[in-house]
């Protein structure tokens, strides 16, 4: 009976290939008919655009030619070719295409996993304070010390960029240095001087968030004092061209006070200063500098310095500017009110160690010997707690010898416990176990060979991705058991570490990167083309943006949501750029947005704002935001000999619109291609102007037009009509937040075998409604994350011993 059923099976498995076999043919044929038909023309090895030669391809060997195939799926995905005004295939032709196109690439990646191999991974700036604040509570002014990384991929974190200069190991060194001084309380600390400066974009003739209620303008600084010392506090006052400080004409008083507690008071201005500041304005300058500086005895830790002035009741002039609108007066004006510019705080004099505890010495000395035959002991349990945090992992004998080496030295040329406690910390600090994080291949790996990552290299990528930081006590416990890699602990930690604080440090290091908020820093708009501008404005929009990211995250909405949600977080200041009535203060609130032009981020003014230019929008900039950061599609570089676009001459009779001077621009054949891809998502965007001020007419006072067609054939007039045209195929944005996650996330670029992840990862979050926990949990469930690839024979293996 059993060679019956043998002999059946063996037929109806041949029957099943004779069947399948003409159908798979068949499926080939229609496919190659689509690309002989649409593709073949200009993608062939005679004309070879785009540097892809389809007629050397074979669609009967797809994973072949996996990484030209991807790139075809991408362009296909969004219609992008063939190009606008070409025949097309219609719509079912599309979709056939690229699903059979998928399935073959999906398949193979499942039976030939190729995770990737990540390089060294060394610490960057933004995790090197993070780590510190989380190892040692102490929050460190590393912008001063170490020198900004470099991006790729979008993200700062990539490890083949990560190399170490020697400028760069010098300021580790540095860094080393100051925090181990700090946080110990070394009362050999030298004087320094740490400077914060008040943007005089920053208006000061008004309350601010932070300061004493009955004040207005000036600033609020936490600084970190390293010892019970004498410590100065210098003020110096906004100026004109001829150095004169401006608003002396009346009396202001001027508050300088540490933790709310008022340390000086003192009035500027009025008949006295102003007539020494007409006769010599610089002895005037000496003169207020002297009287507001302050020397006060302040303990050692982190306390809030607050320097304002007393509110007034009444005008102070006849020219006080409106609330929230910045000053913009003559240099050479001796009006306007006193206003903060900078300060300065010099420190410590006759320091001491501190005899209070401060935050970095709780986490530091978990025992204190109360006699040097004890001294050892404690120092090798403080030592090697520290160790095992910034190491992220168990500590070993020979970490210990070394640590106590340096305990011992520093304990004979300092003369005290502390003393030897700093040496070891500091060399803990400079250890490359610190500095970089190294995954090393299994002993017996064979070349390219498919591994799963060690438990506790996991609780590191783990613990970087989420929280930008070192893991923490339980997630190393977990990985040194062994027991973090099971997969339902494996979830378990992720919705852990997406409920901790911490995880805020995906808004500000994914999104602000993703979205290019950081850039808001560095963004200059023309004072003279938007005069409402200034730092209030700026610091709102980076709030809202961070704020509406925050709740997609915290409250796990669908990350779809990021382009439909119809709330954003206003204050007063950034509710009246808006137009919305009704939101008073300076704190923030959650409102609902009623008009759909302002809803989702296509609708904050700190996207509108970065994709501008300072005197004008720029439909191409924001065009090319939304190519790569919303739809997920590469925009090339444009050619080197392409001209700027025209702009209007000052004294220009006949004005261009920005569409007229665009449309002129593509006259060029080699700037066309791009532009009618970017141009009508930018113009879809063009009736918020370069400060997100939504308006009716642009900057030459001529009705704007914000209506095109996308490459896809939708007709779009406006950002409801962009943001509906997207939403409708939610897959293509969740596509590209996947990828920038999992770029973020692995800390590389993706290639094309990472393709098939992102696909599985959306195809998963779909039953969720896309929701943001279900692609964060699925990251790190996938191939990529839990896995890594041996190096090749061409490949140099890295031991941290050699570093």
């Amino acid at each position: 009976m059993k060679q019956q059923l043998t002999c059946m099976q063996t037929c109806l498995l041949l029957l099943s290939g004779i069947i399948a076999i003409p159908f798979a043919i068949a499926q080939d044929a229609d496919h190659q008919e689509i690309i002989d038909g649409y593709c073949i023309e200009c993608h062939n090895l005679e004309d070879w655009e785009g540097s892809l030669a389809l007629d050397l391809m074979d669609l009967g060997q797809v994973t072949q030619d996996a990484r030209e195939w991807e790139k075809v799926i991408g362009k296909l995905n969004l219609q992008l070719m063939p190009p606008v005004g070409q025949p097309r295939p219609d719509q079912a032709a599309y979709d056939s295409m690229t699903n059979w196109l998928e399935e073959q690439l999906d398949s193979n990646a499942q039976n030939n996993p190729d995770p990737g191999r990540p390089g060294l991974f060394r610490l960057n700036r933004t995790e090197y304070a993070t780590v510190i604040r989380d190892i040692l509570d102490f929050d460190l002014n590393i912008e001063s010390i170490l020198p900004p990384d470099n991006s790729s991929y979008g993200f700062d974190n990539i490890a083949d960029i990560m190399t170490m200069s020697t400028t760069l190991l010098e300021g580790y060194l540095s860094a080393a240095d100051r925090v181990s001084a700090i946080a110990v309380g070394d009362p050999e600390f030298p004087p320094e001087e740490s400077h914060y400066p008040v943007s005089n974009a920053l208006s000061q003739d008004q309350y601010l968030e932070g300061l004493p209620l009955g004040t207005r303008g000036g600033t609020s600084i936490e600084h970190n004092f390293p010892l019970d010392a004498l410590y100065e506090i210098n003020s110096r006052f906004l100026g004109n061209s001829v150095d004169a400080i401006r608003g002396l004409q009346f009396p202001h008083q001027y508050e300088v006070a540490i933790d709310g507690k008022r340390v000086k008071l003192v009035t500027i201005g009025g008949n006295a200063d102003y007539n020494l500041m007409m006769e010599n304005s610089a002895a005037s300058k000496l003169d207020i500098e002297a009287r507001t500086r302050v020397l006060v005895p302040v303990t050692a830790g982190k306390h809030q310095l607050t320097l304002t002035f007393i509110e007034k009741t009444g005008a102070l002039q006849l020219d006080q500017l409106q609330p929230f609108e910045r000053e913009n007066f003559d240099p050479v004006n001796l009006g306007g009110i006193v206003a903060l510019s900078h300060v300065t705080v010099r420190g410590p004099f006759n320091g001491q160690t501190p005899q209070q505890s401060t935050a970095s010495r709780e986490a530091i000395f978990s025992c204190y010997p109360d006699r040097s035959s004890r001294e050892a002991r404690c120092a090798n349990e403080i030592l090697s707690s520290l160790a095992r945090k910034a190491y992220r992992r168990p500590i070993l004998d020979e970490d210990m010898e070394i640590l106590m080496d340096f305990f011992r030295i520093g304990r004979e040329s300092k003369g005290t416990f502390e003393g030897g406690i700093q040496l070891g910390l500091r060399r803990v600090l400079m250890s490359p176990d610190f500095l970089f994080r190294l995954e090393q291949d299994p002993e017996n790996a064979e070349p390219d060979e498919v591994f799963a990552i060690s438990d506790l290299e996991l609780a590191s990528r783990l613990s970087f991705f989420l929280w930008s930081s070192v893991p923490d006590d339980e997630l190393i416990d977990l990985a040194a058991a062994r027991r973090l890699s099971n997969p339902a602990i494996l979830e378990q930690q992720v919705i852990r570490m997406l409920d901790d604080e911490r995880s805020q440090a995906l808004v500000k290091n994914f999104a602000g990167q993703w979205f290019h908020l950081r850039n808001l820093n560095s963004a200059d708009p023309d004072g003279l083309v938007f005069p409402n501008f200034d730092e209030n404005l700026r610091s709102a929009f980076l709030q809202e943006s961070s704020l509406f990211f925050s709740s997609i995250m915290t409250e796990n909405r669908p990350v779809t949501e990021l382009l439909t949600a119809d709330y954003t977080y206003l204050n007063q200041r950034l509710a009246r750029h808006y137009g919305v009535d009704g939101i008073t203060g300076d704190d923030f609130q959650r409102v609902t947005i009623t008009d759909s032009a302002r809803q989702g981020i296509l609708g904050h003014g700190s996207i509108l704002t970065v994709t501008s230019f300072p005197h004008r929008t720029s439909p191409v900039l924001r065009g090319k935001w939304i190519m790569e950061n919303i739809l997920g599609a590469e925009v090339p570089a444009p050619p080197d000999d392409v001209p700027a676009l025209e702009e209007n001459a000052a004294d220009a009779i006949d004005i261009l619109s920005m569409r007229e001077r665009l449309a002129k621009h593509r006259d060029n054949p080699a700037c066309a291609g791009c532009h009618n891809m970017l141009d009508p998502l930018g113009f879809a965007l063009e009736k918020f102007d370069g400060v997100g001020r939504y308006r009716d007419l642009d900057e030459g006072g001529l009705p704007i037009d914000a209506s095109g067609v996308l490459a896809d054939g939708s007709p779009i007039d406006g950002p409801a009509d962009l943001r509906k045209a997207i939403a409708d195929k939610p897959e293509i944005f969740v596509k590209t937040f996947t990828s920038k996650m999992l770029t973020y996330a692995l800390g590389r670029g993706l290639e094309f075998y990472d393709m098939p992840t992102v696909r599985q990862i959306v195809e998963e979050a779909e039953k969720s409604e896309y929701r943001f926990s279900t692609i964060v949990q699925e990251i790190v469930k996938s191939v990529p994350f839990r896995m890594k690839r041996a190096a090749s024979q061409d490949d140099e293996n890295i031991d941290l011993a050699d570093i």
